[in-house]
C-alpha cells in the first residue's frame, strides 16, 4: 500500500491517483475530515484498506458492516471506503442510509464482528468521517485510532483475498421492531419531532407515529443542505427553534436529533431547554425506581446531582464520573455494568434491560415517552422543576495549542491535587475529592465543583463549574480554577465566560 499524503492540489491527475489524507482527521474516538479538502477518495479507500487489515491483525471474521448518513457525497465516500474494505479480503454488508444507532444495531442483528458508519455526526456540510468499532457495542478508542492511523499513514495496510458486497435489506424495520416491539403509550401525548433536515427525519416521525404519539413537524423533510440550521441539539439555534414549536402548537416537550441520530435534546412544555445532563437525572430518578441498586455513568462534564440527589440516594444509586467522548462512555458503562450513562453532549448509553449499550437519540425518544407513560399526572415541565436548583456556568473553552494542552493539562491537575492534599479550601469550602480520569473535577464538601480538562477536538481547553448553594459560590468557584490556569502562560483568551 503506498502512504497515503498530507496534501495533494485538487483538480491535478495525482488528486484523482493518489491517496490525500491529512493526519489530525484521526481523533481519539473516530476519524473526521474536510471533504475533499483534507481527504480525497483514494484516500478514504486506504483508510477502508487499513480498517479491514486491522481487523485481520485482531483475528476478527472479515465480515463488516456499513452505512452512510444522508449528505450528498456520503454515497461517494462510503463507496470508497468499500473499495479499501473489499482489497483486505472483507466481505461488506451494506446496509444504505441510515443514521448511527442503526449502523449500531445491524451488528447485532446481522452477528457481524465490526462497523463503518460513513457520517459527519453534527459537524456542518464540508465535513465527512468514520465512526467504526469491532467489539460489539463499542467503538474505537485512542487505543484503536491510534493503530489505524499507524497502519494507514505508514502504507501498512495489506490487500488479501475474498473481499466480497452484499447489499442487505430489511434492517430498518428490523431496527424499528428492536426500539417499539409492541409498546404503545396510554396516555395521549403530543411531541414536537425536530430533525433538522437530517438523517434523524427519517426515522423521527415514523418512530412517533408507531409510538401512538401526536406528532409536531418540526424540519423532518430530508435535504441535505440543512435550509434551516445545523441539525446539532446542542446548538441554541435549534433549542431556540424547538421552543418556538413547543410554544406555537402547545406540544408535551420537543425532542430533537443531531445529524447522525444517536444524540437527543429536550425543550420543555414550557419552552426551557432541559440540558442532557439534568435530562440525564430525570431519567435515572426514573430507572432508580424500576432497577434499584443500579450504577450510573456520567461524563465529567455533567452535573453533581447523580451523586448527591438525595431521590437517587433514597434508591441506593451509585453515581460513575467519567471520561466525556462516546467511545470512552460506551466502554466504562460496558466495563462495570452500569444501567446507563448519561453525557452532556446528549449521547446517552442505555443498556441492561433498557438497550444493548450504544448511544442512540431514537432509544432515548422512546425510553422518555415510556418515563411520560409511567408518571401521567406529571408534565415534562414539572419533572424538571423537581430537580434539585443547581448554577452551572456553560462549557468555556480557553485557547491552549493541540501540541501544548496535555502538558499544561499535567500541570493544572497537579496544582489543584496539591491544593486538596494541603487541606486548602476552594470557595471557602473543604476539597472532598479531586477525580482524575480526565483532567481535573474538584468536588467540594457540598457536592459543588469546578472542572478543568482538555478538549479532545479543538485547541483549547474545557472549563465548567456547578454550585448546589448559589450563583455566587459557581462564580467564586470558577474565579479561583480560573487563578490557577492563570498561572500557566500557554494558555490563551476564553471563547466565553461568565
Amino acid at each position: 500500500m503506498t502512504k497515503p499524503l498530507a496534501d495533494v492540489t485538487p483538480n491535478t491527475w495525482d488528486f484523482l491517483k493518489l491517496p490525500m489524507i491529512k493526519p489530525t482527521g484521526f481523533r481519539e474516538y473516530d476519524a473526521r475530515w474536510k471533504f475533499p479538502d483534507e481527504i480525497n477518495l483514494p484516500g478514504m479507500t486506504a483508510l477502508g484498506l487499513g480498517i479491514g487489515t486491522q481487523m485481520r491483525l485482531h483475528g476478527l471474521e472479515p465480515v463488516i458492516a456499513v452505512g452512510n448518513d444522508y449528505r450528498d457525497y456520503s454515497l461517494s465516500i462510503k463507496n470508497a471506503l468499500i473499495v479499501g474494505l473489499m482489497q483486505a479480503g472483507i466481505r461488506v454488508k451494506d446496509i444504505g442510509p441510515c443514521i448511527t444507532p442503526m449502523a449500531y444495531f445491524s451488528q447485532f442483528h446481522l452477528d457481524a464482528p465490526a462497523v463503518a458508519m460513513v457520517t459527519a455526526s453534527h459537524n456542518p456540510n464540508g465535513w465527512t468521517g468514520v465512526k467504526m468499532g469491532f467489539q460489539r457495542p463499542l467503538t474505537h478508542g485512542p487505543d484503536e485510532m491510534g493503530e489505524l492511523k499507524d497502519i494507514v499513514l505508514n502504507g501498512k495496510g495489506q490487500p488479501h483475498e475474498g473481499g466480497m458486497y452484499e447489499f442487505v435489506d430489511g434492517v430498518w424495520d428490523a431496527y424499528m421492531d428492536d426500539l417499539v416491539g409492541d409498546f404503545k403509550m396510554t396516555r395521549k401525548l403530543k411531541v414536537v419531532c425536530a430533525s433538522g433536515n437530517g438523517t434523524a427525519a427519517a426515522f423521527g416521525p415514523a418512530l412517533f407515529e408507531r409510538l401512538g404519539v401526536e406528532m409536531v413537524d418540526s424540519h423532518n423533510r430530508l435535504d441535505y443542505t440543512f435550509p434551516n440550521y445545523n441539525p446539532n441539539p446542542e446548538a441554541m439555534e435549534m433549542l431556540h427553534d424547538m421552543s418556538d414549536s413547543v410554544k406555537a402548537s402547545g406540544a408535551d416537550f420537543a425532542l430533537g436529533f443531531d445529524g447522525d441520530g444517536d444524540r437527543c435534546g429536550v425543550v420543555d412544555d414550557e419552552g426551557e431547554e432541559i440540558f442532557a445532563d439534568k435530562v440525564g437525572v430525570i431519567m435515572a430518578r426514573d430507572l432508580a425506581k424500576l432497577y434499584p441498586g443500579s450504577t450510573f455513568v456520567a461524563d465529567v462534564k455533567s452535573t453533581g446531582l447523580f451523586a448527591s440527589d438525595p431521590e437517587l440516594q433514597k434508591y441506593d444509586i451509585k453515581a460513575d464520573y467519567w471520561k466525556t467522548g462516546h467511545s470512552h462512555m460506551k466502554r466504562r458503562v460496558h466495563a462495570i455494568g452500569a444501567l446507563a450513562g448519561f453525557e452532556k453532549s446528549g449521547h446517552y448509553f442505555l443498556s441492561g434491560d433498557i438497550g444493548r449499550g450504544y448511544d442512540d437519540g431514537m432509544r432515548v425518544a422512546v425510553e422518555i415517552c415510556k418515563l411520560m407513560d409511567r408518571n401521567p399526572d406529571m408534565k415534562m415541565s414539572d419533572l424538571r422543576k423537581a430537580l434539585p436548583k443547581t448554577w452551572s456556568t456553560p462549557t468555556m473553552s480557553p485557547y491552549c495549542a493541540d501540541t501544548e494542552k496535555y502538558g499544561v493539562l499535567d500541570r493544572l491537575v497537579e496544582k489543584l491535587v496539591a491544593k486538596a492534599e494541603a487541606g486548602e479550601t476552594l470557595a471557602g469550602k473543604a476539597i472532598k475529592e479531586v477525580v482524575t480520569v480526565n483532567g481535573a473535577r474538584v468536588i467540594l464538601e457540598n457536592g459543588s465543583w469546578g472542572l478543568v480538562r482538555a478538549s479532545s477536538n479543538t485547541p483549547n481547553l474545557v472549563v465548567v463549574c456547578e454550585s448546589s448553594e448559589s450563583e455566587a459560590e459557581m462564580r467564586a468557584i470558577f474565579a479561583e480554577i480560573d487563578a490557577v490556569i492563570k498561572t500557566e502562560p500557554l494558555v490563551g483568551e476564553y471563547d466565553q465566560t461568565i
